[in-house]
């Protein structure tokens, strides 16, 4: 195993390599399951020797000082290294699981559970072989930070994360917000250093993550944001593949808890929720059994605006998200289907409620096949405790229906679309065919339907020709008529229907 230092590409591909090993006997949708762990399981070992060498040397090779637990970011049991479990080589899966576990038990705050619940031992799935096969070829490269700096590793986890989204788009809506979306949202928000930052429905990590690179791209220090990155995730395994991805960027100390956000929120201060700078998430697009029994006697009173359906979970992820906005400089943003602008009934009544509270700053909707698993379009909501004095009891509507470059399986924002959007919602001014700065009374009058076309009409093109331009025109379709009139002259004659 070489400590040479490894490039991205050459770790991306190395990484996408593992998948193709479990191709056949595991299906790609639970490549993650597997790929991920071994992948964290590799990394904290090679670091964990790292550290081992620093401390040997900083005391003149005193392996007793070496030892000491505070040398370590975790603490890896001597029989549980990666090392150990690549010299088994019969029930190498019970080997894995029995390391992993003896990992997570070793750092109960910070990784338990981490490793999900893959089963390791299946052998009619992960045969001896395969599993020496896939330990193999992680121990081709070393995955330490002399090797591997944690840039590069994060950057290879989010390619990998992206990867197994594209191979499994129906299902990959679950975990994988496209991160070109994830930009403009963070864009928006503008997070500042110190700030806490909030995900209800994390998934991978994308959104918290794109915080901490917002932060760093404005030259600002991404530390201040450890302890301030909190997240909750339903899925065990996406919540688990969500800390990987924050460790794997190098940030210390966060929350992800894995739980339901709707019927069973994480966060609290005091009795009551608790409350962060930047709320932002893409919850699942309108969510049936989503907790309506819970919610009828919310004791987070989180029904403020009203009871969202029993079929559609869309104003109970809005509806919590408000809530957990901080009083004066909260603010959110949100990822919600077309339909949660115009439905009425329940919606129609809790989106006037929230709307006559002034909170909603602009609605932005995008193109259609930006996220995995639907192909329809979706939009973008941003809401304010407190507005900007020139934006008070006006909503900017935005369509953004046509910044996409069209790909063949997935359409997909560019960053010029990305900026263009921005520039658009930074301006909040009409732009005829794009937007409209609608006051709360032109909204009321529209029934507080906030269905984008009733706002947005697109603008056609006169086109205007000179004299000469449309006689040319005329002579070229009458001289294109009369060679089709020929034409079925010609094929009549030849079928006996004219003489």
């Amino acid at each position: 195993m070489s400590d040479k230092s490894i490039s991205l590409s050459q770790l991306e591909s190395h990484l996408w390599e593992a998948a193709n090993i479990l191709r056949g006997p595991v299906d790609a949708a639970d490549f993650k399951s597997y790929v991920f762990p071994l992948l964290f399981f590799k990394r904290i070992c090679d670091v964990h020797d790292e550290e081992y060498q620093a401390a040997l040397e900083e005391s003149g090779g005193d392996e007793e000082y070496a030892l000491f637990p505070q040398n370590y970011g975790f603490q890896i049991p001597p029989d549980c290294h990666f090392s150990e479990v690549r010299k088994v080589t019969t029930n190498v899966g019970v080997a894995l699981q029995k390391a992993m576990r003896c990992i997570e038990t070793a750092n109960p705050e910070a990784l338990y559970g981490i490793f999900g619940d893959a089963q390791w031992t299946n052998k009619d799935r992960l045969s001896d072989a395969l599993l020496r096969d896939l330990i193999e070829h992680f121990s081709k490269i070393s995955l330490g930070n002399q090797a591997a700096q944690v840039d590069i590793m994060g950057q290879s986890y989010e390619y990998l994360i992206k990867k197994f989204a594209d191979l499994t788009n129906k299902k990959a809506g679950e975990f994988y917000t496209p991160r070109a979306v994830v930009r403009l949202m963070v864009q928006i928000l503008d997070p500042q250093e110190g700030e806490s930052i909030y995900d209800p429905a994390c998934g991978t990590g994308g959104m918290l993550l794109e915080a901490v690179h917002h932060i760093k791209e404005n030259h600002g220090d991404d530390r201040t944001l450890w302890g301030k990155l909190f997240g909750q995730e339903k899925n065990l395994t996406t919540s688990a593949i969500a800390r990987m991805n924050l460790f794997l960027h190098g940030m210390a100390d966060f929350q992800i808890i894995r739980g339901d956000t709707l019927r069973e929120p994480a966060y609290f201060s005091g009795d009551h929720l608790a409350t962060f700078d930047c709320v932002i998430a893409n919850p699942p697009f309108s969510l049936k059994n989503w907790g309506e029994e819970v919610w009828t006697a919310d004791p987070y009173g989180r029904n403020f605006a009203g009871m969202p359906p029993k079929t559609s979970g869309d104003y109970a992820w809005v509806q919590h998200m408000i809530s957990s906005m901080t009083k004066n400089t909260g603010r959110m943003a949100v990822v919600l289907p077309h339909g949660a602008l115009f439905r009425m009934g329940k919606e129609g009544a809790i989106r006037k409620k929230i709307l006559d509270m002034d909170l909603l700053e602009a609605v932005i909707g995008l193109g259609p096949n930006l996220f995995y698993g639907t192909g329809l379009a979706a939009c973008i909501l941003i809401f304010r405790r407190i507005k900007e004095k020139g934006r008070k009891n006006k909503v900017l509507i935005l369509d953004a229906s046509k910044e996409y470059k069209t790909g063949r399986a997935q359409n997909e924002l560019l960053p010029s679309h990305v900026d263009q959007i921005y520039k658009w919602y930074q301006d909040f001014q009409d732009v005829p065919g794009v937007t409209k700065v609608a006051t709360l009374d032109e909204i009321a009058a529209n029934e507080y339907n906030l269905n984008i076309p009733r706002y947005v009409e697109p603008v056609i093109k006169q086109e205007t020709l000179s004299v000469e331009e449309a006689m040319k025109q005329l002579r070229e379709s009458a001289e294109q008529a009369f060679a089709a009139e020929e034409k079925l002259i010609a094929i009549m004659k030849r079928e006996g229907l004219l003489q």
